[in-house]
């Protein structure tokens, strides 16, 4: 009887200790895709992989580049269209290197480029998240068609032998333990360097000139490198949080276009402490100053009126001719007052004092007032109506934005710089395409001087075999 009690108590803890152990595995489970759902938000996936209206991570998002429109994937754990079967190699190599499970190179839309220098660590945890705390939708999400050579994904293997960095990250053991979570967060899942840092003629960063300031569309990410001028060195970490955290720094700047959609979908669910490690990163950035730019963009602008001067002008719409001062009036002034001075909230901000209008890039400016602004953020909805083609309150022709933006450069802004109705025109169609984006315009001529060459060359060698 005691062999049978000592067998039986002892199945009893075998028992009981694989049940501690199967619990303490789920614990583990459920922790780690807590974390992959943190480091999701701070990579931001949500805003790219997720389509207007339609399910969290189902794709469809039409992210807008020179070359064409590229559209998001299905990550979802979904079987059917999303990333149900990946393996977990298969989904690092997707996010690290570029390459789908069907060995197809991606885009760097999806910025793997920066993604590269994850932690495996952090690799595991997201993967824990997307197959086990994302709800599947089912169904490929709409299929990107770059135009011809762009659609051939394979010369994208080219393109990683050239530009692909894949160290890994390295801490900087002559740094604090905060700037090197800094910059971890930074030049990896935050990949603040795909828009901030300017490219070269491939489409490539420029490493030399990082964090200085890139084109995104009709939209311009500036310099985040610590100068003093150019960049944020005028900026306290103070300051440059709680931008991160609210998308707005009174008497210095506001967040829209891309930037809102950051703040909103990633920044403003970070940690206290990793935004603080943010700040006290980019404030160390090498710094890098545009020669044009004399004195910071939020130090520009004063509060004027010309409203006294209006009174009694026939009203203002798109159809009739109307100069800068009188648009102001019509279409700006009941919110950011007659001065320019915002509300007394600043819900709507000053135009003076502000980087819009200080900066030596009139780009987001022009942005702004085609597109509007609409982040959520901090508790609160922001929103400014756009007044470009699409408009819901009164469309603005290319002549009247520039006039419109010329005076409040004018009045609450940088007045050396000027916008013209071309510059205008530019942004409505997402902003100058770079060289490499007009090569397919280029490809009938390229091929036609192609076939005239070698018509030549068979011409002449026709001719020396009959001589």
């Amino acid at each position: 009887m005691k062999a049978h009690s000592l067998i039986r108590s002892a199945g009893f803890v075998g028992l009981a200790l694989a049940l501690h152990g199967t619990a303490a595995r789920a614990d583990a489970d459920t922790d780690l895709v807590k974390r992959g759902e943190y480091l999701a938000r701070a990579a931001d996936c949500v805003a790219c992989h997720t389509a207007s209206g339609g399910q969290p991570y189902a794709g469809g998002y039409g992210i807008e580049s020179p070359l064409g429109t590229i559209y998001s994937t299905n990550i979802t754990p979904s079987k059917n269209g999303g990333i149900g079967n990946y393996s977990e190699a298969q989904f690092d190599a997707a996010l690290r290197h570029g390459i789908r499970a069907d060995g197809a190179h991606l885009y760097p839309a999806m910025p793997y480029t920066s993604y590269v220098k994850l932690a495996p660590d952090d690799v595991k945890a997201l993967y824990q998240y997307f197959m086990h705390g994302v709800a599947p939708v089912d169904g490929a999400a709409k299929a990107t068609e770059l135009p011809f050579p762009f659609s051939v994904r394979l010369a994208m293997a080219g393109w990683n032998m050239l530009f692909l960095d894949k160290a890994p990250f390295q801490p900087d053991p002559a740094k604090s333990v905060e700037w090197n979570r800094g910059a971890y967060l930074v030049e990896a899942l935050e990949h603040c360097s795909s828009c901030h840092t300017p490219r070269n003629a491939l489409m490539a960063e420029q490493s030399g000139q990082a964090y200085a300031g890139g084109a995104l569309g009709a939209w311009f990410a500036p310099n985040i490198t610590a100068d003093p001028v150019s960049g944020l060195g005028g900026w306290s970490e103070s300051e440059v949080v709680e931008y991160l955290k609210t998308g707005r720094v009174p008497g210095k700047a506001q967040a829209a276009g891309p930037m809102a959609e950051a703040v909103e979908h990633s920044l403003q669910h970070l940690s206290d402490a990793d935004l603080k490690a943010i700040a006290v990163y980019v404030k160390d950035l090498p710094a890098i100053r545009d020669v044009h730019d004399q004195q910071p963009g939020h130090v520009f602008g004063s509060s004027n009126s010309d409203e006294a001067t209006l009174r009694g002008v026939a009203g203002v719409s798109a159809s009739n001719s109307a100069g800068g001062a009188e648009l102001f009036s019509a279409v700006c002034a009941s919110c950011h007052q007659p001065a320019g001075s915002g509300s007394k909230d600043q819900y709507y901000p000053s135009l003076s004092h502000n980087t819009t209008l200080g900066r030596g890039d009139t780009r987001n400016l022009i942005a702004v007032i085609l597109h509007g602004v609409a982040r959520k953020a901090d508790g609160k909805d922001v929103f400014m109506p756009g007044f470009g083609a699409d408009s819901l309150v009164n469309p603005l022709s290319d002549q009247q934005i520039a006039d419109v933006a010329n005076y409040t450069l004018k009045q609450y802004g940088n007045p050396a710089l000027k916008v013209s109705a071309h510059d205008v025109a530019a942004a409505r169609e997402g902003g100058e395409p770079p060289l490499l984006a007009k090569l397919p315009r280029l490809m009938p001529w390229l091929i036609g001087g192609l076939v005239v060459i070698l018509g030549l060359v068979a011409w002449l060698f026709g001719r020396r075999r009959k001589g």
